[in-house]
Parts: structure tokens; sequence; C-alpha cells
């Protein structure tokens, strides 16, 4: 299976094989499948959506004969739960990802799954957090991804993007008693493709969608005129840091 470049990075001196893993906030199993080919005995992918949770079984769990039976899909577990409520005891995990977790989480939700991400995290376990800094304000996509953050606001009544200093998530996850041990440059610039930005635009227009008229179709027309205009860009940094909870 492709294992993303920023993946293999991020996990290349954490110590994963025979570990017990979780990847929190599985997205399309990025780190579900740098895991297990790092050699984890086993790792639970979470995700609460549906769609995520198809596509990493397909992704990662198909990877033998075409039929599910594979020794990946054999120490894979797909889990469709909230983050803030995971599934698993106490103690139970050696090693955990959150590849990209944070920037969709908005500060009180972050708070309440570092809480479970450090009650499943056995004594000694490792916490592998990759983000993206802040992008800088004369960025083009700053526009799309305020407009994307108002769609939310008007919707859901929460951002739907939060991006965390990596200075913050480093004292954020040491409030929880983690203690860190190093930070590292996944990519610098970040290429924002033509197809992630068509995403943002997509995502900001569905969730106005139940509000017809001002100001939903206001920063729906907003979206794809600011996703066409942009197309692609390649700007900001994504970062990796590394902690350790105390045995």
């Amino acid at each position: 299976m492709d294992v993303p470049h920023t993946v293999a990075t991020a996990l290349d001196d954490q110590p994963v094989a025979g570990k017990r893993c979780l990847e929190a906030g599985a997205g399309v199993g990025n780190a579900t499948a740098g895991l297990l080919a790092n050699g984890a005995a086993r790792v639970y992918a979470v995700t609460n959506d549906r769609d995520h949770a198809r596509t990493t079984r397909r992704r990662v769990g198909n990877n033998g004969d075409g039929n599910g039976n594979s020794d990946d899909g054999d120490r894979l577990a797909v889990l469709e739960a909230d983050l803030r409520a995971i599934p698993l005891p106490d103690g139970s995990i050696d090693v955990i990802t959150a590849h990209g977790l944070c920037n969709v989480l908005d500060p009180t939700s972050l708070s309440a799954v570092a809480e479970e991400l450090s009650r499943v995290a056995a004594p000694g376990a490792r916490l592998v957090v990759d983000d993206y800094d802040p992008l800088p304000d004369d960025a083009a996509i700053s526009e799309l991804f305020a407009v994307e953050n108002a769609a939310s606001e008007l919707a859901r009544g929460r951002p739907a993007l939060t991006f965390y200093p990596a200075a913050f998530l480093r004292r954020f996850f040491a409030g929880h008693g983690w203690e860190f041990g190093r930070e590292r440059t996944l990519l610098d610039p970040v290429p924002w493709t033509e197809s992630h930005v068509s995403a943002h635009a997509d995502r900001a227009a569905s969730m106005v969608g139940e509000y017809p008229g001002e100001p939903g179709d206001t920063l729906a027309a907003t979206a794809r005129r600011l996703a066409a205009e942009i197309g692609s860009e390649s700007v900001g940094r994504m970062y990796g840091l590394a902690f350790r909870l105390p045995e």
C-alpha cells in the first residue's frame, strides 16, 4: 500500500513494530497504512465519518487477494465512533497518531479528544501529532478557509478549521500529561492542489445548502469564485510533533 511521504517521515523514529496503535481521525487511512507498514501488531482506525471508514477498509484492509483476505486486514479494526468517546479500554494503546486531525477540531472539541487520547494511552505510549501552522494573511487560500468557517458557523455554530501553531500544540499536549520529544517539518510549503481547493469550496457550499437566500447563497457563490481564482497554491508549513506519556 502507498504510504504518503509525510506519514513515513512522521513515523520513521517511532517504535511502531509489534505495538497496539490508534489512528485518531482515520480520514482516508494514511496513518493507518503507515502504522501497518511499520509492523504494528494491531491498528484501530477511528472515525465518525462513514465514507472515511469505508474508504479506509477498502484501501488498507483489502490489501491482499481482493476478497479482504490479507495480513493487513487481520491487523486492522476500523471503528465508527466519536473521538470524544473512543470505544477502547483505558491504557490499551501504545502508539497514537493524529495526522491532520487538530485543524478540524475547534478548541472545545480538541480538549475533549485530547482527554480521550490520554485515557486510552498505556504508560510510556507515544503520540504523533501532524498538522498545519496558521497560514500567512496574504495567502489566497486563507480567504477561502475564512468563507468555509463562516459557512460552518452559520450551519453548525462552530468553525470548520482551526490552524494551531506548533508551539501551541506542544504546550497543549504537555498540559494533558505528554512529554514533548521532537518537532520536524513535513512540508514547506504545503501544496494545496486544485482538488483540495475545490473540495473546501464544495464543503462550504454544502454546509449552507439548507440556508437558501442570503447569506447562504452569497457564501456558496463566494467559495466557488475563490476556488476558481485560486486553482492551486503552495503556501504554509506542515509540522510533526512527537510526545511520550511517562511510565
